[in-house]
């Protein structure tokens, strides 16, 4: 398999490495993949991330595996073992089932590791696409605000959402952007402000609950954020915080798009209510950890309600831009999500 290389996971000489992104911003590390177990902790424990390179790095694995003559029967028990590693972002589950058909046909290690590379591909050239449907929305001087980190650390290409906003940056629209922090696990103040660092797109951050007021004064011109999983209706699950966002965007009248690509959509789910959603360690809302360190802010055993996600309903949102373009609710509606 040829050497594949992105912001946050090499594979070269034979061996998966991955940008520890728990670490990030004070220490850019660099763990390896010896076992599948490993990628499974590195992916729950969140040192990688993002919907579609969850995906691609459990298809590199495998295909990485078929390479050094794993079974069809071990690389079976291999994608299962991935594909229940998180499950709420269906990336993962797409990528993962792609390769179980071929495994399922008897293909050799050399297709498998075509298709992975495929995958690789196709993600750059899907974020490619997103980024220049997304930007020609963006207008001159636009204040927008994003939630979560959706940037080429998400991703093998330039991202979703905020490759949306670094692509309209590269075109000189002079535009500005809020930063959520991003609650309980801090992906916006973590990661994407030190992407739009790197990106020179001048950004502020923002506490979570500050989004309605600077809505109410009208310094937001619009939403963008990802997805991990779009039902065929447009409801679609993102970081928890994202419904709010929606609800917001609607009362006070600012357009709310939602950036993803094609494998994103689970045509197997009819609506949001359908979508899984992670619940995830108490800790992470008991307190914070990260390259800082650790501490605890509650009560030693505080109950505590962790989803990972939330769903916004499609009603809420006005445009889904992906790699196909940029489609309204009555697009939706009559079905455009299916056929793509």
């Amino acid at each position: 398999m040829k050497d594949l290389t992105a912001a946050a996971l090499r594979y070269k000489h034979g061996e998966l490495h991955v940008l520890d992104q728990r670490k990030l911003p004070g220490e850019v590390c660099w763990q390896v993949c010896k076992h599948e177990n490993d990628l499974v902790a590195l992916i729950q424990g969140l040192a990688i991330r993002g919907a579609p390179l969850l995906g691609i790095s459990a298809a590199v694995w495998v295909g990485h595996c078929a390479m050094r003559g794993d079974s069809n029967e071990q690389l079976t028990n291999t994608i299962a073992l991935l594909r229940a590693s998180r499950p709420t972002a269906v990336n993962l589950m797409n990528y993962l089932d792609r390769l179980q058909k071929l495994v399922d046909s008897g293909a050799d290690r050399f297709l498998l590791s075509d298709e992975v590379e495929a995958i690789f591909d196709e993600d750059v050239a899907l974020c490619a696409a997103m980024s220049e449907h997304g930007a020609a929305l963006v207008a001159q001087g636009d204040s927008i605000l994003t939630h979560c980190n959706t940037g080429s650390l998400a991703t093998a290409g330039a991202g979703t959402a905020l490759g949306v906003i670094t692509a309209a940056h590269k075109q000189g629209k002079n535009i500005s952007v809020w930063v959520d922090e991003t609650r309980p696990l801090l992906q916006g103040s973590r990661l994407t402000a030190w992407e739009l660092e790197q990106a020179d797109v001048p950004y502020q951050l923002i506490c979570d609950s500050m989004s309605a007021g600077l809505m109410a004064a009208g310094k937001v011109d619009r939403v963008m954020v990802g997805a991990d999983r779009i039902a065929v209706n447009g409801d679609f699950a993102n970081k928890v915080g994202t419904y709010s966002l929606a609800v917001l965007a609607s009362h006070h009248h600012v357009p709310f798009y939602v950036v993803a690509p094609a494998t994103t959509i689970d045509r197997h789910c009819n609506d949001g209510a359908s979508i899984p959603i992670e619940q995830r360690n108490a800790d992470e809302v008991r307190g914070a950890s990260g390259s800082f360190g650790s501490c605890i802010w509650s009560p030693a055993g505080a109950p505590v309600y962790n989803p990972a996600f939330d769903v916004t309903p499609a009603e809420l949102v006005t445009g889904w831009i992906l790699d196909s373009g940029v489609y309204t609710l009555d697009d939706v509606i009559a079905g455009a999500l299916v056929s793509i």
